[in-house]
């Protein structure tokens, strides 16, 4: 059937009208923070165009941002958009601020960009004073390290006990140095040699084996000592390790240093079975690996722990260690007579704390870097220097314990602060006399000695 011309006309037109209605349900009123924007031509119209138009229908001529509006652009920084609101005018659909508050305002801005200015500069200046602190640490640590290198070491003999190196001890040894100079200080009075370390260590492989592989008794009784008690200090020297300087994590399983260490702590006890493995051997061993090789620190640990203080307490020589108890007391009244009576008390008796601080030659209880410098001065001034330094710690805090009980006492000493600085802990050992009634700590030590001795001999019932 033919169609007229007109009924098609009449078609497009409705046809055109629908597709209109529907552009204009697509294009409703679109929504801004402060109310309604006008229509918008299509989706992608761009912000500024929107808001151009829109200041023209209000009858708002486009004009270029008032000084106030560039306020923020001219700022040396960003601020926060909490405080730049103050600098803000507010939406055309609200009522303006009043001049009184809009100056306020900008006063109370200004003052937070005053305040924000002067914290960013007292933190740039902490951090230029820690920049030229570094500085100049590197540079006295490399004067040092050319001291040492071109004047010490060579003329050992007759430098290392001047008074100009005495100062150096005190300041501190190189790290690059300080293996070197440890090993000189504490001798090789045994004689151990690198060959008599590989032996010893052979020894320990072979005891490691035998007793993975469930070896007879008979074959691993050595020098009157058990199979029992030997598989004991085995198992007593890894569970050890893996608690050795655990925040470093390298003298764990798998760690860089963990077999270097057990194999020290093995060879030490092949080589003086009569002393074996005690708790604390790792931690000094550990100290000496991270400043020696293997053989070098098997010799200077096998050295260190041979010396009288040492082998008392790793023996566990109960009557030796009184002796030293009591000699550090007689220090310890001299030097902090009003903290002694608070000890004395409550019964707190050296041995509480001391024994860690000695055993591990405070290693575990001092941050690292501060107990290697301890260690410096103990290899160049010998055991005295260890109860100098536990009288130099008690005085640092000695205002603290004379306000604690017994018990958190204990805690404290045997928990010491992790951020202990270098430099208050040496002041306060520098003001500590190891002289008591002009006697020097090796008189003392010997005088109780022997008092000792008689009181054993007058008394059959305290030799044991």
């Amino acid at each position: 059937m033919a169609v007229s011309p007109a009924l098609l006309l009449v078609d497009r037109n409705l046809l055109a009208r629908k597709q209109n209605a529907r552009l204009d349900r697509q294009n409703d009123l679109g929504w801004k923070l402060f109310g309604k924007v006008p229509l918008r031509e299509n989706a992608q119209k761009d912000s500024k165009k929107i808001q151009k138009e829109y200041e023209d229908k209000a009858g708002r001529p486009s004009k270029p941002p008032s000084p106030k509006q560039n306020v923020r652009k001219n700022l040396d920084f960003e601020p926060l958009s909490t405080t730049a609101l103050i600098l803000e005018d507010r939406p055309a659909n609200l009522p303006a601020k009043p001049a009184e508050e809009a100056q306020k305002h900008r006063q109370q801005y200004e003052e937070m960009v005053v305040q924000a200015k002067k914290r960013e500069l007292k933190e740039a200046q902490r951090r230029r004073r820690q920049l030229e602190e570094r500085c100049r640490l590197e540079e006295s640590i490399g004067n040092a390290v050319l001291t040492w290198n071109n004047e010490v070491l060579p003329n050992w003999e007759t430098m290392w006990c001047s008074r100009k190196v005495r100062d150096l001890w005190w300041q501190g040894i190189p790290p690059s140095v300080r293996g070197k100079v440890w090993s000189l200080a504490i001798g090789n009075e045994l004689n151990i040699t690198h060959e008599l370390f590989d032996i010893c260590l052979a020894r320990a492989k072979e005891r490691w084996r035998s007793f993975s592989t469930g070896g007879s008794e008979a074959e691993n009784e050595d020098a009157g000592f058990s199979a029992a008690d030997r598989e004991a200090s085995l198992e007593l020297i890894k569970l050890d390790i893996s608690r050795t300087f655990p925040n470093l994590c390298i003298f764990q399983q798998g760690g860089p240093y963990h077999d270097t260490l057990h194999s020290i702590l093995g060879a030490y006890t092949c080589y003086r079975p009569d002393v074996g493995y005690v708790q604390g051997m790792s931690f000094i061993a550990a100290v000496l690996i991270l400043n020696l090789d293997t053989a070098d620190a098997f010799i200077a640990f096998s050295n260190l722990l041979n010396k009288p203080c040492q082998m008392a307490f790793f023996r566990v020589d109960h009557g030796l260690m009184l002796t030293y108890f009591a000699a550090f007391e007689v220090f310890f009244e001299e030097n902090l007579p009003k903290l002694f009576a608070h000890f004395k008390k409550n019964n707190l008796t050296p041995d509480i704390y001391l024994i860690d601080w000695i055993f591990t030659l405070y290693s575990k209880s001092l941050p690292l870097d501060l107990a290697c410098r301890i260690w410096d001065v103990f290899c160049r001034d010998g055991e005295e220097f260890l109860f100098r330094t536990a009288l130099g710690i008690l005085k640092l805090f000695e205002d603290i314990l004379t306000k604690m009980d017994f018990i958190h006492i204990a805690q404290f000493l045997t928990r010491l602060p992790e951020d202990l600085p270098a430099e208050e802990v040496f002041a306060s050992i520098a003001t500590i006399q190891m002289q008591s009634r002009n006697k020097k700590w090796a008189q003392v030590l010997t005088a109780l000695q022997k008092d000792s001795r008689d009181v054993e001999k007058g008394s059959p019932s305290l030799r044991h």
